[in-house]
């Protein structure tokens, strides 16, 4: 009888986005006869370890990264710690060679872990972030991310390549790459009609301090809501807690199958405007209001972006009133833009001649 072959999955754990979208890869692997083992760091792993504790698992080195609590400190913070994720990367790099062959993996899947990849394997990169915005140094860190991609053999884009597409130019090159592949839009979630539980769902994650401090400031506006509040705090802990506060129930973290009951529950979400759940809001066709993280130069162009072409407005975290989300009415909302990641074909790379 043929082993199945062995495929390494390690998320970045930076938010839990990388995390969640590799969800669905995870499963597809599964599908298609391959033994998945994840690797990873911090919540990332422990929220991984929650959704497939059958599987086997192995810790990478965290790259310990804290946001600045000014955003625009944001980029000096990091050149700081810039140092920090060099190491990582190192260490990353050494950790997956011994891997490869201590657990006998055949393939690697990364997602924005920069340093996880080997030449005895073949190698994937999972990024909606060919070009990398950092300002007016945009053009350099976009170069120097694009020389780490092309470490891998295929770098796989959430996206589609064509238009309409949800990423914008974070996600699309001038020129063709023939190693990158558009899979379409990658969510852990399934539209269902169910019932309106909830007014409201606010779900946040992210490193620190900036969660945190999101977090003060939404449970105090969300007390003002006339109606019901779900708020999701995006906390990876041993125990799932539930807090009832007002009109607010507060969990401190929801598995997939609850968290897609819940934003099918949702008659509006409340978040970051993080490219995860940009693709978990598209998938689901739902109205949102976004607060992009202070600095980050990501989610601000996707906030820019989508409330330009009138699909969901924003604000800054530190103009946040409850009141503002009456805006979203004049909004048209997020909705799938089709195409299905065929994961037999996209596997292809890990099955050899």
């Amino acid at each position: 009888m043929v082993k199945p072959k062995r495929i390494m999955v390690a998320p970045l754990n930076w938010g839990l986005g990388h995390a969640t979208r590799c969800i669905p890869i995870i499963k597809g692997l599964l599908d298609e006869g391959f033994c998945p083992v994840i690797a990873s760091d911090g919540e990332a792993l422990r929220l991984l370890k929650k959704e497939f504790p059958e599987l086997e698992f192995a810790e990478m080195p965290s790259y310990k990264i804290k946001y600045a609590e000014k955003a625009k400190h944001f980029k000096l913070k990091m050149i700081w710690d810039s140092p920090k994720i060099l190491k990582a990367m190192t260490r990353e790099k050494e950790l997956t060679e011994a891997l490869v062959e201590k657990l006998n993996i055949d393939g690697v899947i990364s997602d924005n872990r920069l340093g996880v990849h080997s030449k005895k394997v073949p190698c994937v990169f999972i990024t909606h972030q060919l070009n990398v915005l950092t300002g007016n140094t945009t053009w350099f860190s976009s170069k120097v991310h694009q020389r780490v991609i092309k470490k891998f053999d295929e770098c796989w884009v959430p996206d589609i390549k064509g238009e309409p597409n949800l990423s914008g130019r974070l996600g699309h090159l001038k020129k063709d790459d023939p190693t990158i592949k558009y899979i379409g839009p990658l969510s852990r979630l399934e539209k269902k009609d169910l019932p309106q539980q909830y007014d409201l769902m606010v779900i946040i994650s992210g490193p620190e301090p900036q969660r945190s401090m999101l977090e003060s400031r939404l449970l105090i506006e969300t007390q003002k809501l006339e109606g019901k509040v779900l708020f999701v705090r995006g906390k990876i802990e041993a125990k799932q807690k539930v807090v009832e506060e007002g009109n607010v129930t507060v969990y401190n973290y929801m598995n997939s199958s609850q968290l897609e009951t819940a934003f099918n529950e949702s008659a509006l979400v409340l978040s970051r405007s993080g490219y995860t759940t940009v693709l978990d809001l598209a998938k689901l066709g739902k109205k949102a209001f976004f607060i992009p993280t202070p600095g980050q130069y990501e989610q601000e162009y996707l906030a820019e972006r989508l409330q330009e072409e009138k699909l969901v407005p924003y604000c800054k975290q530190d103009d946040f009133e409850i009141g503002m989300l009456e805006r979203v009415a004049d909004f048209k909302g997020l909705q799938g833009i089709g195409s299905t990641c065929e994961f037999a074909i996209l596997f292809s790379l890990f099955k050899g001649k």
